[in-house]
């Protein structure tokens, strides 16, 4: 049945894609038991070829998983490898970080997930967010999670000169202001 693209497929799709950022993030662990709710305008299903589509106004939530875009596509092969697309201007998804009081934000107007290859793909003004304060931008993102390696490509120059296609990132020390005033000067042994 074409709802067995269900959670792994879509937890994968956006949880993710924080890895890069700073450090490394894990999507909740328990949305993957909970049902999936989705609300759109239009739905059309196919069980033979296992595919699923849903457009106008799309909300998909799977227990800390939000999904907001204007189109979303669900697949499964015939080895049952999942994929899913979510299109939208921008489509936009928020999940909770495993173990963590932070959520995983992230834009674009158009974001894939490859099953087989185990690869998100963000694509045109693509943007990540950890909370509170990091983030990346860029005109493409992909997080392979078999290598752990994480992509940011800019857009390049816009056309008049300015730098507004280049890769932004903003990364948050993780010390606080306690450590860091209890810190030592460089070079200066810990005692």
């Amino acid at each position: 049945m074409w709802l067995a693209l269900r959670s792994n497929c879509i937890s994968a799709i956006f949880c993710a894609c924080g890895l890069g950022l700073a450090g490394p993030t894990q999507a909740e662990r328990a949305d993957r038991a909970k049902p999936i709710n989705l609300e759109s305008d239009r739905m059309r299903v196919d069980d033979v070829h296992k595919t699923g589509v849903f457009e106008g106004k799309v909300v998909m939530t799977q227990g800390t998983l939000s999904i907001h875009a204007d189109k979303v596509t669900l697949r499964q092969d015939q080895d049952g490898y999942q994929y899913g697309s979510a299109s939208g201007n921008p489509a936009t998804f928020r999940q909770k970080r495993d173990g963590a009081n932070e959520y995983i934000e992230g834009e674009a107007e158009r974001i894939e997930y490859d099953g087989k290859l185990d690869r998100v793909e963000f694509f045109n003004r693509a943007r990540l967010k950890r909370e509170p304060a990091d983030e990346v931008r860029g005109n493409y993102i992909s997080y392979d999670s078999r290598t752990e390696h994480f992509t940011v490509t800019g857009g390049g120059q816009s056309a008049s000169g300015s730098s507004e296609g280049r890769v932004r990132a903003v990364i948050q020390p993780r010390n606080t202001t306690d450590e860091a005033e209890t810190a030592p000067a460089p070079g200066v042994p810990k005692r």
